[in-house]
């Protein structure tokens, strides 16, 4: 193997395919990016036989070839590069000469022979925008669990229906629902479900992220799903299972009887505030009247916070609720809009939350039923 390739595209096709790297190896192999060079460009990929990424990047080859290098060490390589200057790799025996400028590295290699085959995909079944599928991965997987002992809770949920593809997640005490267009690929099936891991579908869809569009192969027999993109692919094992279906659970629009509407950097910064206070498990209370809502938290017998915002409120009496603070922040935060609307049936039954434009009127409220839905549930105060 015998290349030039500029510094940049190659820094960038490292660190995408480091991301497929395991955190702690079974074997050492596996901490190993495997480099090909054929056709004027360089490909860097890692697999640890769950997840798999591959980047590529032109480059200038004068002798093809294939090495397997550590994948970490030359990601921290590629990254404190300085300047703009050509990358020259040459495989010299059982050694791989790195070249910048004034800078030569001579990195061990690892035996090709003992590096898993990649996954092959089939055809796509269909494509979406990479930015808006990056979006909602983000959104959705604040909803996931992170127990490892409920492996089905750790995962979100792609499930292929009536044209589009929705994205869902929960940990039992909220459920995260998104919903991209679909371009469906000719003579592939109209409905689908399949179980990725949170983590591993949070890391490797930020290789994608700039992509107009991103091809998804769903799962078949191999229990495999894949995304790609012209210079960028990535595989994931599906998990055993599924969600449970949210779409019997979830409150129909007519069924709510109180909503309201808050800005929400204010509703954000007076949580943080009045969270302060709040001991482990315990909720803040939140008290909705007409133009107002008031936050509250801690005990009698310890510290106590209160605090006041403007909110537009419809329904027929005064509401109050209780939820986790952290898991009411992580919903604002996912919601990322302007103002947020809390939809209500009763005090003891989860809440859906939604995004809102600035200066929304709460009588002309919607639901729109493509963007996040973030359903959380309430906490019993302790008397």
């Amino acid at each position: 193997m015998k290349l030039r390739i500029e510094h940049g595209p190659f820094a960038a096709a490292v660190a995408d395919a480091a991301r497929a790297l395991p955190a702690r190896p079974p074997v050492p192999v596996l901490a190993a990016l495997k480099l090909t060079a054929e056709n004027d460009t360089l490909t860097a990929a890692g697999f640890d036989y769950e997840v798999s990424g591959q980047a590529s990047a032109p480059a200038d080859v004068t002798e093809p070839g294939t090495v397997l290098v550590s994948g970490r060490l030359l990601a921290d390589i590629t990254r404190i590069l300085k300047g703009k200057q050509p990358i020259d790799l040459q495989l010299e025996g059982a050694r791989l000469t790195l070249v910048s400028g004034p800078t030569r590295y001579t990195l061990h290699t690892l035996p090709l022979e003992e590096y898993p085959s990649l996954p092959k995909l089939a055809e796509p079944s269909g494509t979406l925008s990479g930015s808006e599928l990056a979006e909602a991965v983000a959104q959705v997987s604040t909803a996931a669990g992170r127990d490892d002992t409920l492996p089905v809770l750790t995962g979100i949920q792609l499930d292929l229906c009536d044209g589009k593809l929705t994205l869902a997640a929960t940990d039992r005490y909220r459920f995260a629902v998104r919903t991209l267009n679909w371009d469906a690929a000719e003579g592939t099936a109209d409905a689908a479900k399949v179980l990725i891991p949170a983590k591993g579908l949070m890391d490797t869809v930020k290789m994608l992220t700039d992509a107009d569009r991103i091809s998804v192969t769903l799962p078949g027999l191999s229990g495999v799903l894949g995304l790609s993109a012209p210079s960028r692919a990535t595989t994931m094992r599906a998990i055993d299972g599924e969600l449970p279906k949210y779409r019997e659970i979830w409150p129909k629009h007519d069924s709510f009887n109180a909503t309201a509407l808050i800005d929400t950097s204010e509703l954000v910064a007076a949580v943080k505030r009045v969270a302060l206070v709040a001991g482990r498990n315990q909720p803040i209370q939140l008290a909705f009247t007409d133009g107002s809502l008031s936050l509250q938290a801690g005990t009698a017998d310890d510290a106590q916070a209160v605090d006041v915002l403007d909110a537009q409120f419809q329904a027929g009496e005064d509401f109050t609720i209780a939820f986790n603070p952290t898991f009411l922040l992580d919903g604002l935060t996912a919601l990322a809009a302007p103002a947020t609307a809390f939809w209500f049936t009763e005090k003891t039954k989860p809440a859906l939350l939604t995004g809102a434009d600035a200066g929304a009127d709460i009588s002309h409220l919607g639901i729109d039923d493509d963007a996040l839905q973030y359903l959380l549930m309430p906490i019993r105060p302790s008397a």
